[in-house]
């Protein structure tokens, strides 16, 4: 795209762009590899894309691109016209012209296609979302794209090419839509469904078996909760909405359902997906109680509290289990980790935690005070890890290594400036991959051979998991004498 930026006084209410000298799809007049061009189909359509020809030179095959995963094969092509190789400024630039034409003059109304009714790109009106348009360039040329309006680039833009290449909206003129194409179509079905559905749910009506108790979400969860109340003393309607998604009662269709209502990620939007296991309020309301019966079950306060409301007590405890392997931790390393409390929340106590200088609390759903007392042990053992520092490292020498579908990309020992070890795995494929990073134990240093040692060590990281097993580093004398055997 050039820099340059012109005031054009062309009549764009009437303009129309002639395109005369359209080439044949023949083996002798086809355009270049990577030029953008005008096509107009078999089937009499008109759109564009960039030439990609397949590798044989022999015979008429390849695609052109309009996007990812957006082509046209050449067989649908009846013909083409080059878009790249025109620079309208010189017309658009001048007052009162509302024609351009493009090829030899007296080719037009024999071999000739007119486009008209251009939009400015500043205008009110705006392409409709996936339309593909032929685009005036505000350099001068012409470009063709689909509208994309959900685009990164603030305002929208036109896609025409793989990787989802675009023209900003900033850098188009003026726009006409080409023909309609099945993405566009389609697009058109979810917008005028969108209509549809906006117009049939403006008055929806309630099945009276199914909303006998009214269209008030909370009286079903209440009377669910006088069910649950007969099993577990202790139930809160907090307590069953911690199971989430959360039901409600939504419109859909014209008529009122039970649902879980989220939100279209791309406009919005409300998509509601409906309850489908009955048909009756009460069977509702059995349902409502067997999809929050686990949750409550585990929010028994004497269980999750039984060390009383004191936060200091769990977090000691805490403390005092992982001091014992990862001795060099202390409590003023803490204050670098999540910091923990028990605070009442609509009415029950919690477990809450917020990270380092956040301002508030979020709740720390654990079922159990064992548990709640586990996650913050992991807590404080990633804390003791990142504290300690490293002082030398050795990467075990491995071939090819699959783990899962994944491979195995790094092995890596660690010895700590407090004499501890810890080693880090890490595996991927193509698209996606992760770390594990693992403490070694003081308990596996105290086997007194290095085999031994490895039995211990492959209960923290198993060969199953991680790729490497007691075969792979036991012959590894190097790794032996680097962990002190």
């Amino acid at each position: 795209m050039a820099d340059k930026e012109v005031k054009y006084l062309c009549d764009l209410e009437r303009l129309r762009v002639s395109f005369n000298e359209f080439h044949d799809m023949d083996i002798k007049d086809m355009p270049q590899y990577g030029e953008y061009c005008l096509l107009e189909l078999k089937e009499g359509a008109y759109t564009a894309g960039e030439w990609l020809p397949s590798e044989s030179k022999k015979t008429v095959r390849g695609v052109f691109i309009r996007g990812t995963a957006d082509t046209v094969d050449a067989k649908e092509v009846e013909r083409w016209h080059s878009l790249t190789r025109y620079d309208l400024t010189e017309s658009l630039e001048t007052e009162g012209v509302n024609w351009i034409n493009l090829g030899r003059e007296e080719e037009e109304g024999v071999n000739n296609v007119q486009f008209d009714g251009f939009e400015p790109m500043t205008g009110r009106k705006k392409p409709k979302e996936e339309q593909f348009c032929l685009l005036i360039m505000k350099d001068g040329g012409l470009a063709a794209g689909r509208w994309n309006k959900w685009r990164n680039e603030p305002g929208g833009a036109f896609i025409y090419s793989s990787a989802l290449a675009s023209h900003s909206w900033k850098n188009v003129w003026a726009w006409t839509p080409l023909s309609t194409d099945k993405i566009f179509a389609k697009e058109l079905e979810q917008e005028n469904e969108k209509k549809r559905e906006k117009k049939l749910n403006k008055n929806p009506v309630a099945d009276p078996e199914l909303f006998k108790y009214g269209t008030d979400i909370n009286v079903y969860y209440e009377k669910a909760l006088e069910k649950l109340r007969e099993e577990f003393y202790w139930a809160t309607l907090p307590m069953m909405k911690k199971e989430t998604p959360l039901w409600q009662i939504a419109p859909l269709h014209g008529k009122y359902v039970f649902g879980h209502v989220s939100k279209n990620y791309y406009d919005n939007s409300d998509i509601v997906t409906p309850w489908t296991e009955g048909t009756t309020a009460d069977e509702f309301i059995d349902f409502l109680v067997k999809y929050t019966h686990n949750k409550v079950a585990h929010c028994n306060p004497e269980e999750r509290f039984k060390f009383g409301t004191d936060i200091n007590v769990y977090l000691e405890k805490a403390f005092n289990n992982v001091k014992k392997d990862y001795r060099w931790l202390d409590k003023k390393m803490l204050k670098q980790s999540w910091q923990y409390d028990i605070q009442k929340v609509d009415g029950d106590f919690e477990f809450v935690r917020k990270y380092r200088d956040e301002s508030e609390y979020s709740v720390y759903d654990a079922p159990s005070a064992e548990q709640f007392i586990e996650w913050v042990e992991n807590d404080y053992q990633s804390t003791a890890l990142r504290a300690n520092e490293t002082v030398d490292s050795y990467k075990v020498n491995h071939g090819h290594v699959e783990i899962h579908g994944w491979n195995l990309e790094s092995y890596v020992f660690y010895k700590l400036k407090s004499g501890d070890y810890k080693v880090n795995v890490t595996a991927g494929d193509r698209t996606a991959g992760g770390s594990r990073e693992f403490f070694i134990t003081p308990y596996c240093f105290e086997a007194k051979t290095y085999e031994e040692f490895l039995d211990r060590y492959l209960e923290i990281v198993p060969d199953y998991s991680f790729g490497l097993g007691k075969n792979d580093l036991l012959p590894d004398s190097k790794l032996k004498k680097f962990l002190g055997y």
